[in-house]
């Protein structure tokens, strides 16, 4: 058997993407209790207050909500998963002490520590990573589509074993977003989420769906206990609103800073400001099974119309650059593909000698009001070579369902990769099974086997790097841009670290002596 303590990312990436998530902290606690501090100025108690860019609508990890960034930052701080990722992008136990792998990548044993318990005290168990499995399963939420017909079964108290129907070796980070809970918990059990007992750091000490989320120090937690006091996220869904509260001290922590407002942030004395490469790219997928967009021919010369280099120096000068790949250069098999050039005229011939039908109008479906600049802005591209596209701007839940049923033209999003894998993007949603894009490729579908087939990392990239070339080549759908997020915090903020996915973690922080 091959055994894996973690894997390495690239990470030595270009500080630009585009769109821009921020974080801003001022001292809002300080602490009265300084007595082991004295004027030394060492970390105190103190209070952090974050304002993120969405709501935190459910703190269920397994359901509906699992994927979204506001759930997905609940679950880090009050449970645990098997395995996370660390600062420099590689994988790290978390309650897995060791992970080995057998010969032809079906089989993955996972050993647990010893140590760790949940919040009531109770250890962590096999039993309740199972049961934890089968309820994410059960649910049917965004995470277990990572799992088709897997199964885990616990072969001790401390030791889970996850088999796979196929050679999967991206069972290890696509696990960074499962979170283990106590055994018992049913799926329907809402209850239980009001105040969830957890292994991870915090606690939850008060919870408001879609409007606040309250956390203090787990102490019982099996590593370091948090120092600060308590870490409040608060739901301020008007950008001047959350500035303003930033300014006055009122919050700490803010997400959703856009480029034109860095420039203020940079010039302040008080606060450091960081971008970092995020795991997200731009996408925009064209619907190959619609007569319009079956050709390559048809789909690369729409690409070709968009200017989306002066559209992203224009919209994100400091956090936008050109994608060129269909993943990010963080994420395991980035393999970069040739840029595809500005040119209109060469674009508009290319359709009209496919015989493409210039009357008719392409649906551009998207959701969230913060693209709406960018997606005006390609709309009119296409415009000046004749091409007619509808905006359409969706709420998320319409958004999703016609994007599983194919019903748009053109969709939009900002799809990231969280697992640092790209078994969980190209693997997941570009074969001819997925769906995903109406799009289908016998060649593509096995060059994605073969790299879910091997653990070698140099052979998977490789082969990703196969099957990038011909999505790229074939345009299955547009990428112009990888995305950055944006972080800037209160010198008074000390272990803060910013994270590439956008959920940062508050468990190292401690605020200085003020």
């Amino acid at each position: 058997m091959t055994r894996f303590r973690g894997r390495r990312l690239a990470t030595t990436v270009a500080a630009a993407a585009a769109l821009l998530l921020a974080a801003c902290s001022t001292t809002s606690g300080g602490g009265d209790d300084t007595s082991d501090a004295g004027d030394s100025g060492e970390a105190t108690g103190g209070d952090v207050v974050a304002a993120g860019t969405y709501p935190i609508e459910s703190l269920d990890p397994h359901g509906a909500q699992g994927a979204s960034t506001g759930t997905q930052f609940a679950g880090q701080a009050v449970f645990s998963r098997l395995l996370r990722p660390s600062a420099d992008g590689s994988l790290v136990g978390d309650l897995a002490a060791e992970w080995t792998a057998n010969a032809d990548v079906t089989q993955w044993t996972f050993t647990l520590r010893d140590d760790a318990t949940f919040s009531d005290g109770e250890p962590v168990t096999a039993e309740d990573v199972v049961a934890s499995f089968d309820r994410m399963i059960a649910l049917d939420g965004p995470n277990a589509g990572n799992f088709p017909e897997y199964t885990m079964t616990a072969a001790s108290d401390t030791e889970v074993t996850i088999t796979s129907p196929a050679p999967d070796a991206a069972v290890p980070g696509k696990l960074l977003i499962f979170y283990v809970i106590p055994a018992g918990v049913a799926p329907d059990d809402t209850a239980f989420f009001t105040a969830p007992v957890g292994s991870g750091p915090f606690t939850v000490g008060a919870f408001t769906p879609g409007d606040s989320l309250e956390l203090v120090p787990n102490e019982s937690y099996w590593g370091d206990v948090p120092q600060v006091d308590t870490v409040t996220v608060r739901n301020i869904p008007e950008l001047s609103a959350r500035l303003t509260a930033l300014r006055t001290g009122e919050v700490d922590v803010v997400w959703g800073i856009p480029d034109d407002q860095l420039g203020a942030l940079q010039g302040e004395d008080t606060l450091t400001v960081e971008t970092v490469q995020s795991t997200a790219v731009y996408t925009m997928w064209f619907n190959s099974s619609i007569p319009a967009l079956t050709t390559p021919e048809v789909r690369r010369a729409l690409w070709q119309a968009v200017d989306f280099e002066t559209i992203i120096s224009t919209l994100y000068p400091e956090t936008g650059a050109l994608a060129d790949a269909p993943v990010s250069p963080l994420v395991l098999g980035y393999s970069p593909q040739e840029p595809v050039g500005h040119d209109p005229e060469a674009a508009q011939a290319a359709l009209t000698a496919a015989g493409f039908d210039f009357s008719q109008t392409l649906r551009l479906q998207f959701a969230n009001a913060e693209f709406r600049p960018f997606i005006q802005a390609v709309v009119s591209d296409l415009a000046e070579i004749g091409v007619t596209v509808e905006p359409l701007e969706k709420e998320q839940a319409v958004f999703t369902e016609d994007l599983l049923a194919l019903n748009w033209d053109v969709n939009f999003q900002q799809l990231a990769t969280p697992t640092y894998d790209a078994a969980s993007n190209l693997g997941r949603l570009y074969t001819c099974a997925a769906g995903r894009n109406g799009y289908c490729n016998p060649e593509l579908d096995a060059l994605l086997a073969a790299a879910s087939a091997t653990s070698d990392e140099a052979e998977r990239t490789d082969l990703y790097g196969q099957a990038s070339e011909i999505i790229w080549r074939d345009a299955v759908g547009m990428y112009p841009m990888a995305v950055s997020l944006a972080y800037a915090w209160n010198s008074d903020l000390e272990g803060f670290t910013p994270d590439p996915s956008g959920l940062p973690d508050f468990s190292t922080v401690t605020v200085s002596g003020s």
